[in-house]
């Protein structure tokens, strides 16, 4: 590869900034899976050996189809795709996947949940969890902001625009704490489309200098790269910057096309992500 070949992210042949023609009725082969590991090898993360557990949260508030006899039925969708699987699911695939359900007569929920999640495992690659909640049901979502500290109120000059893993650094006696920010946004890897969310860090360890972590956080402005991806190079920065004893990061990304993403990555099995939804979501 020289330095002016474009790398490889995955998604070359996907539908993502594509104009397409919409499908109302099942069509699995629309979802388009993408190699982890493609992005995973820029961080020097070895095949089989992640230095890390979770998942990614997906919400789905944008899903339909017809019972069996005709009339419709709307749903929120939840699906949990293990960090651990080999492939993720390119987002507009899975909108366009979920839409072909519009038209589509269907026996019961429980049919629908079953069909979602052998078709989003088996392009991942791994078992997704699947849970359909009709608003007949009258399903419930909470908002609320994670029970830690807030860096946006900082005062400091930033000019990074690009991630910028030297900004990180800690020291001093051991801390338990969690920090969060608002001003995360990195674009669409493929499309260059703004993604907004906000970054959690739960740590426990040295003490993150917290001027450092906000300008880290919003060294992401301008960078190119899927939510999965960017949560994961936060959590390799600040295990190799700031050596925690424990680390759990998670981002709640804004919904785009009727979907949100929410990756979360953590050090250890036990370490679990807020439930609230982020209050712009």
């Amino acid at each position: 590869m020289t330095p002016d070949t474009p790398r490889r992210h995955g998604a070359e042949a996907s539908l993502l900034g594509q104009a397409v023609a919409y499908r109302d009725t099942y069509a699995p082969e629309l979802l388009f899976p993408i190699e982890r590991q493609l992005k995973r090898d820029d961080l020097g993360i070895a095949a089989g050996a992640l230095p890390f557990v979770g998942e990614d949260l997906w919400n789905a508030y944008e899903l339909s189809w017809l019972d069996a006899r005709g009339k419709p039925v709307v749903a929120l969708g939840e699906f949990r795709v293990p960090a651990a699987s080999p492939r993720l699911i390119e987002s507009k695939s899975l909108k366009l996947y979920l839409n072909a359900f519009n038209q589509q007569r269907m026996v019961s929920v429980d049919e629908v949940q079953s069909r979602i999640a052998a078709d989003l495992s088996a392009a991942a690659g791994a078992e997704v969890g699947v849970v359909l909640m009709p608003l007949a049901t009258r399903p419930q979502r909470r908002s609320a902001y994670p029970q830690g500290e807030c860096l946006d109120a900082l005062d400091i000059a930033i000019d990074t625009y690009q991630p910028a893993p030297e900004l990180l650094r800690a020291a001093g006696a051991e801390v338990e704490e969690t920090l969060y920010s608002h001003l995360l946004k990195s674009n669409c890897l493929v499309t260059g489309q703004p993604d907004w969310g906000m970054l959690v860090v739960r740590y426990r360890g040295p003490a993150i200098d917290r001027e450092g972590l906000l300008r880290y956080v919003v060294s992401f402005r301008a960078h190119n790269e899927f939510h999965e991806q960017c949560v994961e190079r936060v959590f390799c920065d600040l295990m190799a910057r700031c050596k925690p004893q424990e680390l759990a990061v998670w981002a709640r990304y804004t919904r785009r096309g009727g979907l949100d993403i929410n990756p979360f990555r953590a050090s250890r099995a036990g370490l679990r992500a807020d439930e609230a939804m982020e209050v712009r979501q």
